[in-house]
């Protein structure tokens, strides 16, 4: 339709998003996309236009991963269904701005501690989410409160 490009996640689910600004003029190869932060992983495209929740499109990819998680390592089992409840309440909005940091957090503690690669590349989407659309995130939660008539936490 010609819409904007908004995002890309060059490597298939499991590698993190990168917003359209940062991917324009990289080479699609495995040394310039792990310097730009992200990764050609499988090597397929995830292409988002102006039209894509961002927070919307991680929470699904969230959950993915979160179904998908054999159960075997306690940082995946439990780690993945954090981070899905914690992505549906970033969808809804009804969280605290501070909790991006917690959930940014428990990300890095599950990355890394697994038998499998699984639990790696069901938290990178979300950390690519955290570094580059932190400010929609953010916008979500302020909304929720102004629409529910709720005061932020820091006030």
């Amino acid at each position: 339709d010609g819409r904007p490009l908004k995002a890309v996640i060059p490597g298939g689910s499991s590698v993190p998003v990168m917003p359209a600004a940062n991917i324009m003029d990289i080479t699609m190869d495995y040394d310039s996309l792990k310097a730009a932060g992200s990764s050609l992983g499988t090597g397929s495209l995830l292409i988002m236009d102006d039209s894509v929740c961002m927070v919307r499109m991680l929470r699904r990819i969230a959950r993915f991963y979160h179904s998908e998680s054999c159960g075997q390592c306690t940082p995946c089992r439990e780690g993945m269904g954090w981070q899905k409840r914690m992505m549906d309440r970033m969808v809804e909005g009804n969280a605290e701005i501070e909790e991006i940091d917690v959930l940014e957090n428990v990300t890095r503690r599950i990355e890394g501690h697994t038998i499998c690669a699984l639990a790696d590349g069901g938290v990178w989407p979300v950390q690519g989410l955290i570094r580059h659309f932190r400010p929609l995130m953010e916008e979500r939660i302020r909304d929720y409160k102004k629409r529910h008539s709720m005061p932020l936490a820091a006030e």
